[in-house]
């Protein structure tokens, strides 16, 4: 975990992302801005916490990499802390798992630095804060989920289908292998699944699954 000393003034900055040329370049840009200090860099899920605790951050900036885990054991260490996601993935499912578990901002690693710089000050300030590329992504993904009736806690179809399945006791191989699916959107999905429902493992996702009368 590097540190550096950090003015009393300025907006306090972790960086937690598992790449060191990711985390340079990142470090580089808000160095530059004379109000911003990157408190300390962190490459694992241990070395963040340890970050958060050690320098109680205004935002952390966390490559989602590092896990859904990570932000919700942030804000139950530093609830003042603000998360602002920095990440490739765009998958509808990544999205709402990480906003579900308290991230105020997510953006994509191909965003341009001002748009970056802006991202990091919004969520400071208690901003929901979203790159434009996932600010559409979850434009669709609410207009697609809409809940009825027929619908389990605002499922999209295919979560409907993972879960079905997940009744049925299958593990995420034969899932995949059943859907057309990579085993990782499975993975993705249950995680949105989990989210959504407000459970934690698949028996009690399965358990709901089955009184709902999916199975």
């Amino acid at each position: 975990m590097a540190a550096q000393q950090v003015a009393p003034d300025g907006l306090r900055v972790v960086l937690a992302d598992a790449h060191p040329v990711i985390r340079s370049g990142l470090r580089a840009v808000l160095q530059a801005i004379p109000d911003v200090d990157v408190a300390a860099e962190a490459e694992s899920f241990g070395e963040t916490v340890r970050a958060v605790l050690m320098y109680r951050p205004d935002v952390v900036v966390l490559d989602l990499d590092l896990g859904r885990r990570t932000v919700t054991e942030i804000l139950r260490s530093a609830p003042h802390t603000r998360v602002l996601i920095f990440t490739m993935t765009d998958e509808d499912e990544s999205i709402v798992a990480a906003l579900r578990a308290g991230a105020l901002g997510y953006v994509l690693k191909d965003a341009p630095h001002d748009s970056i710089l802006r991202a990091i000050r919004g969520v400071a300030a208690g901003e929901a804060v979203l790159g434009p590329t996932v600010a559409r992504r979850l434009g669709e993904l609410v207009g697609r989920v809409v809940p009825d009736a027929g619908q389990v806690g605002g499922l999209t179809s295919r979560e409907r289908d993972v879960l079905t399945l997940v009744a049925e006791n299958l593990p995420n191989s034969a899932i995949a292998q059943r859907l057309g699916l990579a085993p990782k959107t499975i993975s993705n999905h249950l995680s949105a699944i989990f989210a959504k429902l407000g459970v934690s493992s698949r028996a009690e996702a399965a358990v709901r699954a089955r009184r709902e009368g999916l199975r």
